[in-house]
């Protein structure tokens, strides 16, 4: 019982330092070495930390490291080429300041689904969805919930194929591809975008009622706030030099196709066998969907650079910036994870890992939504949650499915839409930033988002599960 209330006390402390600020890359060790302590193992705090906490962080680290570093460098490359901008001004030429919610969701969502950082997203749409929501004189307090749903929501954990981290966690634990139960993904995620949609607009008329109008902000008309002072929708290519949009769309395209290419056809009529006298450890079937996604971000990476031959002006600057980019996410998500491999080796977490387990013992998935969902609130964090239930719990989710004839696959898409649903309460560093850059406080914005960050994703979650356990995977 005591080493059960330590977790819980170690986790409370974990997300009210988290909401206050503090980073995970310190709160992961301490949090961890209190509940450690608490528990009265105290005598093995230091082999726990070095062979427990640090173990698990470097195999997240050399697990994943590739996808942080490609995904955060496509972002970058993305931005500074000008192809951010050109598809966001495209979607609002076509779609203008009458249809300014759905112009900047959807915005966010292309740019997020082709593997744009949603920070870099944030950043880009920002100054286009301030002069959109000001000309159609709706509040600038729905532009964090417009960003958020375009962002955090249906292109990070339901469609098929995308290139989030979030949807690559699961791969090696369940033996699946950034694919896996594509039907459900697509209508997990409509729900997600036409009921954040319905929600927006309905807060938008209100306002309109009620006469709100735009209202009084000191907007800065070229930066955004909070935003470094080098990221306020900058390029690095000469002039601005405006990038075609048929080039801008190319490399999310790219994405997208190779990495369906890999994942179907290419490594799926692979034969390892030839791997096992070098690689004896290595199981294909865990790793190649990774793979499929390293390659395709590669390649689009490549595309882009390669698009804007002689235009770039300071090419490295772009690529230093992307990869330096990549280590703090990174290294936030490990923490985690080290932290998360402790807290399971405790004798406490046997009751928690029971109680949960046993929530539903013929559908383990309502158990693991349940899981992915409550990790991932506690730590602010969706891939964070993720990829400690996952280290915890993975394989014992998957043996419950294998058992009940749940495919690996519906078990993937579960638990990535539910770990983007609590995922953004109020301490997450994301809400925060995005909050910043809009130049809002929790106050003024952050009922509607989540509105469509919490509630939208958990309707969809329920239905996919509903539909999943009566049809299957498709």
């Amino acid at each position: 019982m005591a080493s059960t209330l330590a977790i819980l006390v170690s986790l409370t402390l974990l997300m009210f330092f988290a909401y206050r600020g503090v980073t995970v890359l310190l709160l992961a060790p301490l949090m961890a070495a209190l509940a450690v302590v608490l528990s009265g193992d105290v005598t093995f705090l230091l082999p726990i930390y070095t062979d427990t906490f640090m173990k698990a962080l470097g195999n997240y680290v050399l697990q994943f490291l590739p996808i942080f570093l490609l995904g955060a460098l496509f972002g970058q490359l993305m931005a500074d080429s000008g192809a951010a901008e050109t598809i966001a001004r495209a979607i609002v030429r076509r779609l203008g300041a009458r249809h300014a919610i759905a112009t900047v969701v959807l915005a966010c969502g292309i740019l997020t689904y082709g593997g744009v950082s949603l920070f870099v997203v944030a950043f880009a749409i920002y100054p286009i969805a301030r002069e959109l929501f000001r000309s159609a004189d709706i509040p600038k307090r729905l532009i964090p919930a417009a960003i958020a749903l375009g962002s955090f929501t249906f292109t990070m954990t339901a469609l098929p194929g995308t290139p989030a981290i979030q949807n690559a966690i699961p791969i090696p634990y369940f033996g699946t591809n950034v694919f896996a139960a594509p039907g459900l993904g697509i209508i997990g995620g409509a729900i997600m975008l036409l009921s954040g949609l319905w929600w927006l607009r309905g807060r938008a008329a209100l306002a309109v009622a009620n006469n709100e109008g735009y209202g009084n902000h000191n907007d800065d008309p070229k930066a955004a706030p909070g935003a470094p002072a080098d990221s306020a929708s900058t390029t690095a290519v000469s002039d601005r030099a405006p990038m075609p949009l048929v080039l801008a769309l190319l490399p999310i395209i790219l994405v997208i196709v190779l990495n369906a290419l890999f994942t179907y056809g290419v490594f799926a009529d692979m034969s390892f066998e030839f791997l096992k006298s070098r690689f004896p450890t290595i199981e294909a079937s865990k790793v190649t969907g990774l793979w499929a996604l390293i390659v395709a971000l590669s390649g689009a990476c490549i595309a882009i650079i390669l698009l804007r031959i002689g235009k770039w002006t300071n090419l490295r600057e772009t690529v230093n910036k992307g990869v330096f980019g990549f280590m703090l996410p990174l290294f936030n998500s490990a923490s985690e994870v080290g932290y998360g491999a402790v807290i399971a080796g405790l004798a406490g977490f046997a009751i928690i890992w029971d109680a949960v387990l046993n929530v539903a013992p013929s559908n383990p998935l309502i158990s693991e939504s349940i899981a992915m969902g409550m990790l991932a609130g506690i730590t602010g964090s969706s891939s964070g949650g993720l990829s400690i239930a996952l280290q915890t719990l993975g394989a014992d989710y998957l043996r419950m499915a294998e058992a009940t004839g749940i495919s690996p696959e519906l078990l993937h898409r579960v638990a990535v839409m539910s770990a983007g649903s609590f995922d953004t309460l109020p301490h997450c560093g994301a809400i925060i930033t995005l909050l910043a850059i809009c130049g809002m406080n929790h106050r003024q914005s952050y009922l509607n988002i989540a509105a469509v960050t919490i509630i939208a994703p958990v309707f969809a979650v329920i239905a996919v599960i509903t539909l999943g356990t009566v049809f299957g995977s498709f």
